[in-house]
């Protein structure tokens, strides 16, 4: 016996000797890298939490990551395949052991960023993740994209030239030549341009978001946005706003169907429609929030669509219930105080969950100008919501089923601008095969396209878009 337990008690020494090295650091689950050209991600998903010190250097730039604790591997080694030549941030990537417990990890870059290195704790289907977000420093003014595409047209049609799209620098903001360029082209001698809200006009309007760089000036209306020609004052500006993205794929069909992929496509098929429409002359273009597969926080969403001083907001999504029985198409609205139903609630909180799932770093500095920016909302624009929603509602039943026939209304954080006009189209639910295989046809999509594009039309021919004012905040 006494034998036996020294054996035993050897044995146990052996096994705690052997046992850290056989569980030594952390497992990598994943890695994924997401390229944009707002900002490029890369993610490293483990099954335990890892520590990372950063270092960047500006000159070739590149940031080195040392994660401690840490052993490579070949999963880890898969982050340097995964960067397209296409990327706009992302040169390359580097991989190696640094020393016996850290790795490092250099990030080659296109260009200078502003680098945010974060951890997310376990949410839905991810592990832990460590997460490099890098930022251009020079970002792109999403107004420029618009404006020449429309000024493009009109060289062809030989009316006018424009110069190719700039970019605005964080501080301190230089002259804009393409703004007083198009001023210029804008203003008639002895009679400048004014307009003025009625009252029960819809709120549309614009105020500064968190990049205050880019913002119009605070009583005026960005000249950028008024174009030249006979008949057209300005143009008319949709945000579309496909929901989820990247590290957030939102709800997923029985067959694997993915609802970030499907509301993309939705996107890029209203954003043809709205292109080619014009309101009574002025010319309209679409805005999307995300124009490729990557995450932009709620807030985000928000901000982008005031920066380019959208006329309507329409966040586009697809339903998803913990059955396959629930179908129908939904759209939503601001709500200031309840739900209009239990759904509703539940839907808006779920929706809600997308910065937690996708990823948002909560440090970064401009996260307090986010949460005060969407606590803002006002009766107008929860008003003029529920009438665009009515006309949406109007025309989608006429290519798909209702889930509700009225306009619901919740507290979804991507609804909350101040100043316009703002909805939530659920197109149908992922989770109902029936549906999902709908949402996978090419037809379907398109009709649905046609019909939000009448319904959008059918808006402005009873609240046609006034001048830009600045809501006092």
């Amino acid at each position: 016996m006494k034998r036996r337990e020294a054996l035993i008690r050897s044995g146990s020494i052996v096994l705690a000797l052997t046992l850290p090295d056989i569980v030594r650091g952390a497992t990598i689950v994943s890695v994924r890298v997401w390229p944009a050209p707002e900002y490029s991600r890369v993610t490293i998903e483990s099954d335990t939490a890892l520590t990372a010190t950063q270092s960047f250097v500006a000159n070739p730039p590149r940031l080195a990551v040392d994660i401690t604790g840490l052993s490579l591997s070949p999963t880890l080694k898969e982050l340097v395949a995964k960067v397209q030549p296409e990327d706009p941030n992302i040169a390359g990537i580097r991989v190696g052991q640094f020393s016996p417990d850290v790795v490092r990890l250099v990030v080659d870059l296109k260009k200078a960023i502003r680098p945010q290195v974060f951890t997310l704790k376990p949410v839905g289907a991810y592990q832990h993740r460590l997460v490099f977000d890098l930022y251009p420093e020079q970002e792109l003014d999403p107004l420029d994209a618009l404006i020449s595409e429309k000024f493009n047209e009109k060289a062809r049609d030989g009316t006018a030239t424009l110069p190719a799209p700039t970019r605005t620098a964080p501080a301190p903001q230089p002259a804009d030549p393409l703004g007083e360029l198009m001023a210029r082209q804008t203003q008639k001698p002895g009679k400048p341009r004014t307009e003025t809200a009625t009252p029960g006009s819809p709120g549309i309007s614009s105020s500064p978001g968190a990049n205050a760089n880019a913002t119009p000036e605070p009583d005026k209306e960005d000249p950028r946005l008024l174009t030249a020609g006979p008949g057209t004052d300005r143009l008319i500006i949709i945000a579309l706003d496909p929901g989820h993205g990247g590290e957030d794929p939102g709800a997923v069909g029985p067959g694997g169907t993915r609802e970030k992929d499907v509301v993309l496509r939705l996107a890029h098929m209203l954003r043809e429609r709205i292109n080619e429409t014009t309101v009574k002359g002025n010319a309209m273009r679409a805005f999307l929030t995300r124009d490729a597969d990557f995450f932009v926080p709620l807030g985000v969403r928000v901000q982008k669509a005031r920066r380019v001083q959208a006329d309507l907001f329409v966040s586009l999504h697809a339903d998803a219930f913990f059955t396959p029985d629930p179908q129908g198409a939904s759209v939503f609205a601001l709500s200031q105080g309840g739900a209009s139903s239990s759904a509703a609630r539940w839907m808006a909180a779920k929706e809600n969950k997308a910065d937690l799932i996708g990823g948002l770093n909560v440090r970064a500095k401009d996260a307090t100008v986010q949460r005060a920016l969407l606590d803002m909302s006002t009766t107008a624009q929860i008003n003029d919501s529920l009438k665009l929603g009515k006309n949406l509602l109007g025309e989608i039943k006429r290519v798909g089923k209702l889930h509700k026939g009225s306009v619901e209304q919740a507290s979804f954080a991507v609804l909350k601008a101040p100043d316009i006009p703002s909805v939530l189209v659920e197109a149908a639910f992922i989770s109902n095969p029936t549906e999902e295989a709908k949402l996978n046809s090419d037809a379907f999509l398109n009709k649905l396209a046609d019909a939000l594009m009448r319904g959008i039309q059918g808006y402005f021919a009873k609240n046609p878009p006034l001048s830009r004012v600045r809501i006092s905040s």
